[in-house]
């Protein structure tokens, strides 16, 4: 799933997000304020653990205007427990159950007052493993809660579109189901009734459309995979079909189609979904086959502010290239692999953010990748809370934005650092295709599992201060050299971190990048202490250090600190041209000290404007090197936007100005 923010916050990041995206202009947020009740008391989750579901059937009549639902669901479930005879389902009781059968016989059965749960009284009583099925028959009015589980609406130029959006609990609004991801159904039948100028589109194959001769139709679809309750799917509308195909080898091929409202199937659109074709062939290449290859994929629009998964036939407010890619990897991730439990939706939202960063890098070059990946990191530093969801009873609490999406997929991207590309991708496509673990549902410990055994080493640290840590490090570094002779010289680097509370301090893998005149050399050092120093020896006077070259730590670097040999001290004030210049978003300005000084280093714009105040305190005698972020600037400041600007170094009587550029 994936959220689009209203049209106002667009605008205010749109130069952002056009250099890291093209021409998109699409950021998470929390989608309709009307449809999104974040409190959810009505949850009584995880559903009833004694039956275990094999299929579903929905059998769904669609009223509009008057607006009305009539349904026959069949269930197929086998006993988790001996001698059960009673179970529910869950069904918010605004839908009125008419009966339950099973074998042409009544069931007995309870809606209680207050309850979202369908009590059903079985024939017999039923021991563990054996099967039953029945049908519910019901009808009403289906409520709409979380994203807006089940809506009566328009299209843009007012045509019905009737839709639903079920997670997280919103299922159980408009079908009986047993209404958790850990339960995935074998395979399911839905087929929809509606008027015949409207088309009905949902999950699988389309195995036919019935004339019913008194002005309705029905769709009757089909899918043989395993599904999650929450990813069972309509959408009712006056829909133009554009169709395309996937050929996933040189003798095969698979429909994509894609259903959008008639004035929005534009020349340009039609576009930006024929780059889905090139995007299964990236996911396909790096996850693993697409794995709904025996049926489709395909998109629907429906009229909510971003995406949503359905299985093989995602729905979406609008055509944009980032939204595809998340919710196309959703396939793989979310998908075929479900999250067991809602506290672990990184699994899927994460995944998902991640790959829409991949898309970009596969398509259009790493620098597309870097530029999203430091867009979610900005975004990741505002996480509260660990990515392992603490409340599962707020729809806002589980999809937050800068914990379960950004910091999520930051997740991944610090795992691509530490273990490197071949691992990561083996990592990854591995995931994909386990047998354990394809089709079924999944907590953090059964990615970590493979990970660990592709990587060959324990994660352990990884996983549990980034999943079920809390924050993010804050280093600070002071780094030195000594002359072995010889031409060689050791380096020592102290890398000092701020406390913090859960972990105390970050255990990680830490790249340098050690700088000697026109070489450079790149070692990596396991910090796993809050104050730890190394020595390094190189061959070559050191002149610069650079911590995380890469930008593969979701962190802070307070400041990083030079002290090297006496000689090499600083006997002037200087200011060094910024590195990289041009630059975007980031760059380093890097100045010395001859003695103890007050300093006040400031960034201004065209027309002396001060931007960014990135040093105003006494120093002692050093060299400094101190960062700019034009993408993170004070609350309050507006996004810097490209062009020239300024920054000046002031200490006693010592005054200069360089210039910098900023290109987005």
């Amino acid at each position: 799933m994936k959220f689009i923010k209203p049209l106002f916050i667009s605008l205010l990041f749109s130069s952002l997000i056009l250099s890291q995206t093209l021409n998109e202009s699409k950021i998470k947020s929390v989608g309709p304020v009307s449809r999104m009740p974040y409190g959810l008391t009505k949850v009584n989750y995880p559903g009833d653990s004694n039956i275990d579901v094999t299929y579903y059937k929905l059998n769904l009549t669609v009223q509009y205007n008057p607006n009305y639902l009539i349904g026959a669901v069949t269930v197929e479930a086998k006993s988790t427990v001996d001698s059960l005879n009673t179970f529910f389902l869950d069904l918010q009781n605004v839908l009125k159950v008419d009966s339950v059968i099973s074998n042409n016989q009544s069931l007995n059965f309870s809606q209680p007052s207050g309850s979202a749960r369908l009590n059903i009284t079985l024939g017999k009583a039923f021991n563990t493993g054996e099967k039953f099925s029945l049908i519910v028959y019901y009808q009403g009015v289906p409520g709409s809660s979380g994203f807006g589980s089940f809506t009566f609406g328009t299209t843009i130029i007012g045509q019905p579109s009737i839709y639903t959006l079920s997670e997280p609990y919103g299922a159980s609004d408009w079908w009986p189901n047993k209404d958790t991801p850990a339960d995935k159904a074998d395979s399911a039948d839905i087929w929809i009734t509606t008027r015949s100028d409207l088309k009905a589109i949902s999950n699988g194959n389309l195995m036919g459309i019935v004339d019913n001769g008194n002005g309705t139709h029905t769709y009757k679809w089909k899918t043989t995979y395993p599904i999650a309750q929450y990813l069972i799917s309509m959408a009712i509308a006056p829909f133009e079909e554009y169709d395309i195909y996937f050929h996933y080898n040189s003798t095969d091929s698979m429909l994509v189609s894609n259903f959008l409202y008639p004035e929005t199937m534009t020349t340009s659109n039609k576009a930006i979904l024929d780059k889905t074709l090139d995007m299964l062939s990236i996911f396909s290449d790096k996850y693993g086959p697409y794995p709904f290859l025996k049926e489709k994929y395909g998109h629907a629009q429906f009229g909510w502010g971003g995406g949503m998964e359905h299985q093989t036939i995602t729905s979406i407010g609008g055509v944009s290239e980032g939204l595809i890619a998340h919710e196309l990897s959703h396939q793989w991730f979310g998908d075929k692999i479900t999250c067991k439990n809602w506290e672990s939706i990184w699994l899927n939202e994460g995944f998902a953010t991640f790959s829409e960063g991949l898309y970009r890098e596969f398509e259009y070059g790493r620098t597309f990748y870097d530029n999203y990946m430091f867009g979610k990191m900005t975004a990741a530093k505002k996480a509260q809370g660990s990515i392992y969801v603490q409340n599962i009873s707020s729809v806002g609490s589980i999809f937050n934005g800068n914990r379960s999406y950004a910091k999520g997929s930051v997740v991944l991207h610090m795992l691509r650092g530490i273990v490197g590309d071949a691992n990561f991708f083996n990592i990854m496509k591995t995931y994909a295709t386990d047998p354990s673990i394809a089709y079924g549902v999944v907590v953090t410990a059964d990615f970590q599992r493979v990970a660990e055994s592709i990587y060959g080493s324990s994660l352990d640290y990884f996983f549990s201060e980034w999943i079920f840590g809390e924050n993010y490090p804050k280093y600070n570094v002071v780094w030195g050299y000594s002359n072995l002779g010889n031409g060689q010289y050791s380096v020592n680097v102290n890398i000092k971190q701020t406390q913090n509370n859960n972990p105390v301090f970050f255990t990680m893998p830490v790249q340098l990048k050690i700088s000697m005149g026109s070489t450079d050399t790149l070692v990596t050092v396991f910090n796993d202490k809050g104050n730890q120093s190394f020595n390094i020896t190189v061959n070559g006077l050191p002149t610069g250090l650079i911590f995380d070259p890469n930008n593969y730590i979701l962190r802070d670097v307070l400041g990083i600190v030079t002290g090297v040999e006496s000689k090499t001290l600083p006997n002037t004030f200087t200011l060094k041209q910024n590195y990289p210049n041009p630059f975007n978003p980031t760059t380093t300005i890097s100045f010395s000290v001859p003695e103890k000084s007050f300093v006040s280093l400031v960034v201004t714009d065209l027309l002396g404007r001060k931007v960014a105040e990135l040093v105003n305190e006494e120093k002692p005698q050093g060299n400094y090197t101190v960062f700019f972020d034009a993408g993170n600037l004070p609350a309050g400041r507006q996004e810097l936007s490209s062009g020239i600007y300024f920054y000046t170094l002031t200490t006693g009587n010592f005054i200069q100005t360089k210039k910098m550029i900023l290109l987005r």
